[in-house]
């Protein structure tokens, strides 16, 4: 079924896998998520009793080959994250935290025994994993991280905090980034280890389907087999962001178009002054707007994606992805909202609870500001970080 908003047959560019996989994750959505979103969202629970059913589907860590995980393309798993984005950014941010950050660090960067003994049990949902990057006073410059890791004989001693990290107190493993004397390293920290506590950020205004964390770290003790041995550098946490940071730009076309059709409905059956909304000039331009904004992010995320399959996907064009159509995304759930009225702040509709949600994700993997500056690099030569 072609979608609302798509005026130029963007369906045409997909493979019949693809629209199939498109499909079964929508109806997923439309089945076990749809129906309870607005209860979960008022009462801030994400259900994790779905996550068997995701990991039936083949979900977590779907771009994974090997190790009891799906192995599907860059494009496939982008329908996925734009399919789930559409019911909540919660959804999608599970499935991102497992998979590309969680699941991406231990394929990248892990040995073969902790390939095959962690990857297939996070593949079938009966282990989840988090990602501990950003610190308290650590977010857009992860450089200045003050989490470190000592050696002491064979092991490894791990002291400090992590902030906004996903899926923490559900979380089996924790994926830890570190200071160490030879530089930044990673670790597979079991949650069970002694000293190892994870609390929920809350209340929230956002985001509120989905867990948030704040995790500490007080002298755990780990041996050299938890540690990442491919992972040398701050190069290896960035590299499973990018793999998060190209979901994401599936992702927020999601919501917008989740929003612009709820829009689309509404003004056709609300009446003022004896005619639809969706008759006057103004709300067909809006919708009009609003729906060429969605096909120009869909676009672009497809554009990536093949670029992506082909292995031609450079660093800086994720950021162009997420830039983009994070910042477009929320400006269409902000006027789906107002072309509501009133009625756009009943959890009954999606709008508000979507532009809520991309307030956050327009945050995580990257502010704004982050993006443009590595945009501005790319395009002068001149880092501007610093």
């Amino acid at each position: 079924m072609t979608d609302l908003s798509d005026l130029i047959n963007i369906d045409s560019q997909l493979t019949a896998d693809e629209l199939e996989l498109r499909q079964t994750v929508r109806e997923f959505v439309d089945r076990r998520f749809r129906p309870n979103i607005a209860e979960w969202y008022e009462k801030a629970v994400f259900p994790t009793e779905i996550i068997p059913e995701m990991a039936e589907l083949g979900l977590l860590g779907m771009h994974i080959k090997g190790n009891g995980c799906a192995g599907r393309s860059a494009v496939e798993y982008g329908i996925a994250m734009q399919e789930l984005e559409a019911g909540d950014s919660g959804l999608r941010t599970f499935i991102s935290v497992q998979g590309s950050l969680a699941m991406s660090a231990i394929n990248k960067h892990g040995s073969d025994e902790q390939k095959a003994k962690y990857l297939p049990e996070m593949a079938a949902g009966r282990m989840i994993g988090c990602f501990g990057l950003t610190e308290p006073n650590a977010g857009s410059d992860p450089s200045g991280m003050e989490t470190v890791a000592t050696r002491e004989g064979d092991e490894w001693v791990l002291n400090g905090k992590k902030r906004w990290i996903g899926l923490g107190t559900i979380a089996d493993l924790a994926i830890i980034w570190a200071r160490t004397d030879e530089g930044v390293r990673g670790f597979i920290v079991p949650t069970k280890s002694q000293g190892f506590s994870a609390v929920a950020l809350e209340p929230k205004l956002s985001m509120r389907a989905s867990i948030q964390t704040e995790i500490t770290l007080d002298n755990v003790r780990l041996s050299e087999e938890q540690r990442l041995p491919g992972a040398t550098s701050l190069r290896a946490p960035f590299e499973c962001l990018n793999e998060a940071r190209y979901g994401i730009v599936w992702g927020a076309m999601g919501a917008a178009r989740d929003a612009f059709e709820v829009a689309a409905r509404y003004t056709g059956e609300r009446k003022q002054f004896d005619r639809p909304i969706s008759s006057f000039q103004l709300t067909q331009e809006k919708l009009v707007n609003m729906a060429l904004e969605i096909q120009k992010g869909q676009l672009l995320a497809l554009h990536l994606g093949r670029l992506k399959d082909a292995g031609k996907l450079e660093h800086h064009m994720i950021s162009v992805g997420k830039l983009n159509n994070c910042r477009e995304a929320i400006k269409i759930c902000r006027d789906a909202r107002a072309m509501l009225g009133g009625n756009g702040i009943l959890l009954e509709y999606s709008p508000l609870r979507h532009a809520n949600n991309l307030e956050s994700v327009r945050t995580y993997e990257g502010t704004d500001e982050v993006h443009t500056l590595i945009l501005g690099q790319k395009l002068t030569g001149i880092p501007a970080f610093r």
